[in-house]
């Protein structure tokens, strides 16, 4: 098979709306989205709808108690979770983890879903962590907004498979970087329709900008923070070899981005190194943990 270029005009809102199998959010993350938006609701409100998923809940306490937090004492329930991290957060939070477990039936000659998701987690660590030095004060926005920053890559391996290989197949062979193969093929890429996806599922405007902007940092408009920070987290997880969402190079850094970040060269061996220290933890729970 071989396709040419521009030989397929994708619409991204159209081909994640029109498509019957596009996963749907989980209810649970509809429901605390709700509750949290009510203002009759209280922390035991929250709490109550966290715990109707059982699963979720056990995530989130692990999730509490991991290296990400570093509490000195233990979180025990999910009450107290609320009043250590944040009910906010722990949207976030709920909406990162609830994501993985939506994505079935991807063959594995696209993509490895376990390196796939190695290589979000780790841009959404490094996000996270590259926010905290820049003191912002919802972190854990940055760790979703890095953990479904390729997300539009599932929807092509779902709903486009020829043109995902053909893109694979051609960047392995010739060096190109798989975001602008794409975008010869399709007209777009993986960050548009993986914006068109988060705006189908009413997500906030910052994730989507995040998404959407990550490889081009400078059309960011309303959240040009987040665009920067996820750009530079994608860029050192990709450096550090942390699994992959299917490109095999490492994509260039928008110089004026690191300028707009305001971050000092020094944190960056930092940065990696406590990528290292929360990796294992992550992956353990979000990955393997039931």
């Amino acid at each position: 098979m071989n396709l040419d270029p521009r030989s397929l005009k994708i619409d991204p809102y159209k081909l994640v709306d029109d498509a019957p199998n596009v996963p749907s959010l989980p209810l649970v993350y509809e429901e605390l989205n709700q509750a949290i938006n009510d203002p009759s609701s209280s922390s035991t409100t929250i709490g109550d709808v966290i715990g109707k998923d059982a699963g979720l809940a056990a995530r989130l306490l692990r999730i509490a108690n991991s290296a990400l937090y570093s509490f000195p004492s233990r979180i025990d329930t999910i009450s107290q979770a609320i009043i250590v991290i944040g009910i906010q957060q722990l949207r976030d939070l709920t909406l990162g983890t609830s994501v993985i477990e939506l994505f079935e039936g991807i063959s594995i000659e696209l993509v490895n879903m376990d390196s796939f998701w190695r290589h979000s987690i780790a841009c959404g660590i490094c996000a996270r962590v590259l926010a905290t030095y820049r003191r912002e004060a919802n972190v854990e926005r940055y760790f979703v907004a890095g953990l479904l920053h390729d997300i539009g890559r599932l929807i092509m391996y779902l709903k486009l498979p020829d043109h995902a290989s053909e893109s694979l197949i051609r960047c392995k062979t010739s060096g190109e970087l798989m975001y602008k193969v794409e975008r010869e093929f399709m007209e777009c890429d993986h960050c548009d329709i993986g914006s068109a996806l988060l705006q189908h599922w009413k997500l906030p405007t910052n994730l989507v900008e995040g998404v959407m902007h990550h490889h081009y940092p400078l059309r960011a408009t309303r959240y040009p923070i987040e665009a920067s920070l996820v750009h530079i987290a994608d860029i050192i997880a990709n450096a550090m070899q942390i699994g992959t969402s299917g490109e095999h190079f490492v994509p260039p850094l928008v110089p004026e981005t690191w300028e707009r970040s305001g971050l000092s060269p020094s944190i960056l061996a930092p940065t990696l190194a406590e990528v290292d220290r929360q990796m294992a933890d992550m992956i353990e729970m979000l990955l393997k943990g039931s």
